[in-house]
């Protein structure tokens, strides 16, 4: 069964910085510089551990708008299709609930968009390239 948690721990943020290194940098060729960012400090860090191991990873960042940008959601690919991704989901909209985040943004990878928009987010503005890979804004 997945367990879905804040990245609190040094031990956290390190397995859902791990995640995100096996997805984005390792098996889609992401460079680093651009994958590990200056809105890393401040932003909360979610990590998916399946058996205790990490398996998947997301990130939240308040804008000033009071919004908030879903950004970095990760599923290494041995676990895709498992309801990982929506379990990050509903954890990282439940804690931006909380934190007074209403409405979302996000950057979604073309093929992923379907994924978001089962989840109520509407696809807006046409697609661009972000970091080498077709991407869509979507909104909720």
């Amino acid at each position: 069964m997945v367990d879905v948690r804040i990245a609190e721990t040094d031990r956290e943020r390190t397995d859902a910085f791990a995640v995100r290194q096996d997805v984005f940098v390792d098996e889609q060729g992401v460079d680093e510089d651009v994958e590990y960012d200056e809105y890393d400090t401040d932003a909360v860090h979610f990590v998916a551990y399946d058996d205790g191991e990490p398996v998947g990873a997301a990130r939240l960042r308040e804008l000033e708008d009071g919004g908030g940008k879903v950004e970095r959601v990760a599923v290494k690919r041995a676990h895709r299709n498992e309801g990982i991704g929506r379990a990050l989901m509903d954890v990282l909209e439940r804690e931006a609930n909380s934190r007074g985040i209403t409405s979302f943004t996000l950057h979604s990878q073309t093929h992923a968009a379907d994924f978001y928009r089962r989840l109520g987010y509407e696809r807006h503005g046409p697609e661009f390239d972000e970091a080498g890979i077709p991407h869509v804004e979507m909104r909720k």
